[in-house]
């Protein structure tokens, strides 16, 4: 259904509100970190007074880049207001050379419990045990995943997936040892179903696929299925929802990272002809489509464009990054008064080869 554009109005002064609060918080030595503090003494002016609006941050900031989690250490980025209070460390990417780090608190716990109500009672029944299969070690995932089966009265039982091994291998064309360690990975989740009472399933679809050709999901007592990960085109979505699940298994797509947070998708309409189309956390993470070659600008509904992600936390400021993916830019969808993004797919992939591998 469409949404009022006096409720698109109301999301959008709750987002230069936010936008405000936000840039106060981390440009002011009393409660900022030092890497913008630092940027902004360089940069020469003061967003404080001049950022307003999420518009003025689009025109003012430049895209934030990947070295500079990579290359800085993660004291950097704590806010005076955390400094003393132990930190994660989450990594994201990093198939070769140094990851991608984010530090954080609480971030992840206020992503995941928000998502908790988009999640229906009949699939993941609440004190009903979940399975991640899935990279746990560094991942902000791990945490999230537990936090949230924790936050619904349930345990939660982990097999590890190592994707940056994966992707190594894939790269190499060792496919055989690929299907070796997806075999060892699948295994592992089907001896916990077949002698644990679990509910509800986090994993990547192409580790859903090969897991359902070993077990009966449904007999297996799983009721809802979580999923975030590879690419899911239209055709692989309805392969997933009528042959995978067989209907019966409530299924959530999600499209999330250690960067943004967890980005939630609404239930399939027949009009929708297995299109995914996920709806951004805002106020603290917003999406935009752009167009490649000038970022600045932002493709029309039904375009294709490169995802670009600016998050807005206490923790943790990113203005203006952009994503390696690339989607269709949609309409706000009740109860998202906000662009979405659809069929998110990694940039480039009708120009080149992709190695994506199980995540």
């Amino acid at each position: 259904m469409s949404v009022d554009s006096s409720l698109i109005q109301k999301a959008q002064q709750q987002l230069d509100a936010h936008v405000r609060e936000t840039i106060q918080w981390h440009f002011s030595p009393e409660t900022g970190c030092p890497f913008w503090l630092n940027w902004a003494s360089k940069a020469g002016w003061d967003p404080r007074a001049e950022v307003k609006s999420f518009a003025d941050i689009i025109a003012r900031f430049p895209h934030f880049q990947d070295e500079w989690l990579r290359d800085e250490q993660p004291e950097v980025w704590v806010p005076a207001q955390f400094k003393g209070k132990p930190f994660n460390i989450f990594e994201t990417g990093g198939t070769t050379g140094m990851p991608k780090q984010r530090i954080g608190w609480n971030d992840y716990k206020v992503d995941y419990e928000e998502f908790s109500g988009k999640v229906s009672d009949e699939h993941f029944p609440r004190g009903g045990a979940w399975l991640m299969v899935g990279p746990t070690g560094p991942r902000r995932l791990r945490l999230a995943i537990e936090h949230l089966a924790n936050f619904r009265g349930s345990s939660c039982y982990f097999i590890d997936l190592d994707p940056r091994f994966v992707k190594k291998i894939l790269a190499d064309k060792k496919y055989e040892v690929a299907r070796s360690y997806m075999d060892h990975v699948v295994d592992q989740a089907v001896t916990i179903l077949k002698h644990r009472k679990v509910t509800g399933l986090f994993t990547t679809p192409k580790l859903l696929e090969a897991m359902a050709e070993k077990v009966n999901l449904y007999q297996s007592g799983i009721r809802g299925v979580f999923c975030g990960g590879t690419t899911m085109a239209p055709q692989y979505v309805r392969y997933i929802v009528e042959e995978v699940l067989e209907g019966k298994i409530g299924f959530y797509p999600t499209y999330g990272n250690t960067l943004m947070g967890l980005a939630a998708s609404v239930p399939l309409r027949p009009e929708d002809n297995f299109s995914i189309t996920y709806y951004s956390p805002q106020p603290r993470a917003v999406l935009r489509v752009v167009d490649p070659k000038e970022t600045a600008t932002v493709k029309g509904y039904g375009e294709w464009g490169r995802v670009e992600l600016t998050t807005l936390t206490k923790e943790f400021f990113m203005p203006r990054f952009l994503e390696r993916d690339e989607a269709i830019r949609r309409e706000p969808r009740a109860p998202y008064a906000w662009d979405g993004v659809a069929e998110v797919r990694p940039f480039g992939a009708m120009e080149k080869t992709i190695v994506e591998g199980v995540y």
